[in-house]
């Protein structure tokens, strides 16, 4: 059975996500008790339901802070390919979509302002949070967020520690989902020369322009270095990803080249992934292997 445990913060896209497993064939559940998980699982088990998806937050009440160990056991469990994914976004963000939507948080009570309760969330919800893949939202149009979720209930289960590469601009803020956040806005900007500034870090022309630069190279090159050392670390924390965030001044340029190139310098040994948050696009998702 492949079960994905969806959780984030209000706000954040999780019906967005949920919608994207239901058309696939997950049988969802939303807001469920954290301790009727097992007996769920246990009942379709039986029915002989494969696919299955639960949203799980703050709306489902105590025990949140015993999630990440009910994740454990069920990693224990045989035949079991358990998948977390946790949605973020930046607290002016979700502001702005309540103030949109007129809806009320969960955790609102009268005596706490709006951002009070998105902080409170935030920290009952941080357990969760250090066992899953994060997606940061804040700048994620829907359909962007929509391939991304099925990216990551595609990638084979046997593939091990998935290495996921974002490019992104500094200008539109640092992605919340980053393990390691890399700067390269000091390296030669293409954006500079009229015949490329329309162009991305995809385009062969640019790619020319960037891999002629020293610095450029040796950037990437200590970054690839640099990953390479300490990912053996998350091999043993037992991550299912890791997520290298490249960002340049608007995320065009020199951050999509690089995340590109340490992508395909990683494919060889690793599954890698390659995402750009300001282009919206990135690999498609995969076949299950």
């Amino acid at each position: 059975m492949q079960l994905v445990l969806i959780s984030g913060l209000s706000g954040s896209g999780k019906s967005i996500a949920l919608d994207v497993l239901e058309d696939s064939g997950h049988y969802v559940v939303d807001n469920l008790p954290g301790r009727l998980l097992f007996a769920l699982l246990d009942t379709l088990a039986e029915r002989g339901t494969e696919r299955v998806a639960v949203s799980v937050d703050v709306r489902s009440g105590e025990g949140l802070d015993q999630l990440p160990e009910v994740g454990r056991a069920l990693r224990m469990r045989g035949a079991m390919d358990l998948r977390v994914l946790f949605l973020d976004a930046a607290t002016p963000t979700l502001v702005k979509r309540y103030s949109e939507t007129r809806r009320r948080h969960p955790l609102s009570d009268g005596a706490r302002t709006l951002p009070e309760c998105i902080e409170l969330e935030r920290d009952l919800l941080a357990p969760l949070r250090e066992i899953a893949h994060v997606i940061d939202t804040t700048s994620l149009a829907p359909n962007t967020l929509r391939t991304w979720v099925k990216q990551f209930v595609e990638v084979g289960a046997e593939a091990g520690i998935t290495l996921l590469f974002q490019s992104f601009g500094f200008k539109h803020g640092v992605p919340l989902d980053a393990d390691y956040v890399f700067d390269v806005r000091c390296l030669p900007n293409p954006y500079w020369d009229p015949a490329l500034r329309p162009l991305t870090g995809r385009d062969a022309p640019v790619a020319r322009f960037l891999e002629a630069e020293a610095d450029v190279r040796e950037m990437r090159d200590d970054i690839q270095r640099f990953v390479a050392r300490w990912l053996p670390a998350f091999d043993r924390d037992n991550r299912s990803y890791m997520t290298v965030a490249v960002g340049c001044t608007g995320g065009q340029h020199r951050s999509v080249w690089i995340a590109e190139s340490l992508a395909a310098a990683f494919r060889g040994s690793r599954h890698a992934l390659v995402r750009h948050r300001e282009l919206g696009s990135g690999d498609p998702a995969p076949a299950a292997r």
